[in-house]
């Protein structure tokens, strides 16, 4: 098991924004007013996060950072598909175990996916939820588990991903960093993606991670540090 310090290195700032998760949190830095407001006008939510067409009741969905399932549900319910749903705060998890616990394609997990495994400490005050700095461990804190990307595919026997959503409020880069290293970007079909700007060298790093989605997948659409998503290219599937 990685150390506690290690993944809250890589994992910090975890949040419950108010414009993603329903609640409140104080950002480092806005996203542009202008992509939000370009995000609204084309009814991206509605639009664009759900327009999926060659999803249908045989492909893979994981939603990593599933918070109450509730893309989960609107996903599942739009095209029958297997809905993985990574959720590493206890009280969401239970929300997403008792809303989907008539629904055998829909799996709740009680982890998130990272690059490597290990345990982080999460705080669980009334308007928001938030990683600490490594060297504060307060009283209260919730101790959370995520587990390496490839190890949890290999345990679910999952070869393919047809879709990842992904929105861990600012583990997304070290994720995504790690299955492009490993040069193992194909074993998903599309990466829905929410980049966060408020950790350090956000803007590098997001551009880092483009330039390694672009030698196998395309992007279909964008709206910065909102929503984003990377299609996989023609005759390239599964892995690299």
């Amino acid at each position: 098991m990685v150390s506690v310090h290690k993944i809250l290195i890589s994992f910090f700032d975890y949040v419950s924004s108010k414009f993603y998760r329903g609640q409140s949190h104080t950002r480092k830095k806005d996203i542009p007013t202008s992509e939000v407001a370009r995000w609204f006008k084309d009814k991206g939510d509605q639009m664009l996060r759900l327009d999926y067409p060659l999803l249908d009741s045989n492909s893979i969905v994981f939603d990593v950072g599933g918070y109450v399932g509730d893309f989960a549900n609107k996903i599942h319910q739009k095209y029958d598909c297997k809905v993985y749903v990574f959720e590493p705060h206890p009280k969401f998890f239970k929300k997403c175990v008792k809303r989907f616990k008539n629904n055998e394609k829909i799996i709740p997990l009680n982890f998130g996916l990272a690059h490597e495994s290990g345990e982080f400490q999460i705080s669980d005050s009334a308007d928001s939820s938030s990683f600490f700095n490594p060297p504060k461990i307060e009283k209260g804190g919730i101790s959370c588990e995520v587990r390496e990307f490839f190890g949890v595919i290999e345990e679910l026997e999952v070869s393919f991903i047809n879709l990842m959503k992904v929105n861990i409020e600012g583990g997304e880069y070290s994720l995504l960093e790690h299955i492009i290293d490993t040069k193992r970007v194909n074993v998903v079909s599309e990466y829905q993606i929410q980049f966060h700007d408020f950790i350090d060298n956000a803007v590098k790093r997001r551009n880092g991670v483009a330039e390694g989605l672009v030698t196998t997948h395309e992007r279909t659409w964008c709206y910065e540090f909102v929503w984003e998503n990377w299609k996989s290219k023609p005759h390239k599937t599964h892995w690299q």
